[in-house]
């Protein structure tokens, strides 16, 4: 009887002595969501805060262009990190391009794939063409028809490298068809030279219910259409089929830096072929 006495003594001096969380810090799942939030959010508006520093002092030119990528990029992923990649002096598809008035104008329309490959092209077309590229991942075909005079802006173009397709790989084929039928009338009157750039392969994946074959669908209605309008093909596609296992990253629709790079050659080679003509 002593001994419990003394035991649930014991036991209560080691429950008064249990000491407390440091001030501030979690005490549960709630408040470390909480906290979590609170400080993205207040990282973010140090990053903001930066970032509008930065482009106050740019030129007008350049103002102006980060003014097209703040209404077209979208809060949620892309404008945020085009805005950490510009105040850590990153170069990104999204670049200002100073024009060389003795070059042509190109212009890049299509979604990450493109965006991916936008680079490298332009490397390879240094001294040849002013390679700039839609400000946004331009998405499906509906995106295009919403949003292509933006992405077009004010200026001539010479000459039009266009895709869409991944993002449609779901999309009814009559859809798909009568969007992209819509999308070269539009771009026909820019007067630019034209090529569609074939999708490029996408492995199957179930979970997400994404098919391989729903690209090639995908092509052989773009091919109709662009036939239909002479234009064209700079075929992506059958290009990087037999690469596949060393180019593209396993189980994704995206690729490697040398599998850009690869792409990117072959889209710089398909444009500078189509200018000489």
């Amino acid at each position: 009887m002593k001994f419990r006495a003394l035991l649930s003594l014991w036991f209560v001096g080691v429950l008064v002595a249990a000491p407390e969380p440091p001030k501030g810090e979690p005490t549960n799942s709630k408040e470390a969501a909480a906290q979590a939030a609170a400080k993205k959010a207040a990282q973010d508006a140090v990053v903001e805060e930066k970032y509008q520093a930065l482009v106050a002092q740019l030129p007008a030119d350049q103002q102006a262009w980060e003014k097209v990528l703040q209404a077209n990029l979208g809060n949620g992923f892309y404008l945020p990190i085009h805005k950490r990649d510009k105040l850590a002096g990153r170069s990104t598809a999204w670049d200002f391009v100073q024009d060389d008035p003795k070059l042509p104008r190109v212009l890049l329309i299509g979604d990450s794939v493109s965006r991916g490959y936008t680079q490298a092209t332009r490397k390879a077309l240094a001294g040849k063409a002013n390679v700039h590229r839609a400000p946004a991942n331009c998405g499906p075909t509906a995106s295009g028809l919403k949003n292509m005079d933006a992405w077009l802006g004010e200026g001539k173009w010479d000459l039009i490298h266009f895709n869409f397709g991944i993002h449609d790989r779901a999309t009814p084929a009559a859809d798909y068809v009568q969007r992209l039928d819509q999308i070269v009338q539009r771009l026909q009157k820019t007067g630019a030279k034209l090529i569609w750039a074939t999708t490029t392969p996408i492995p199957d994946n179930p979970a997400q219910k994404q098919t391989a074959e729903s690209i090639i669908q995908k092509n052989h209605f773009a091919a109709e259409v662009m036939d239909r309008y002479n234009i064209p093909k700079d075929d992506l596609f059958t290009a990087m089929t037999p690469h596949l296992a060393k180019l593209q990253n396993p189980n994704d629709v995206h690729f490697t830096g040398e599998g850009y790079d690869f792409l990117g050659a072959r889209v710089a080679e398909s444009i500078e072929g189509a200018l000489k003509k």
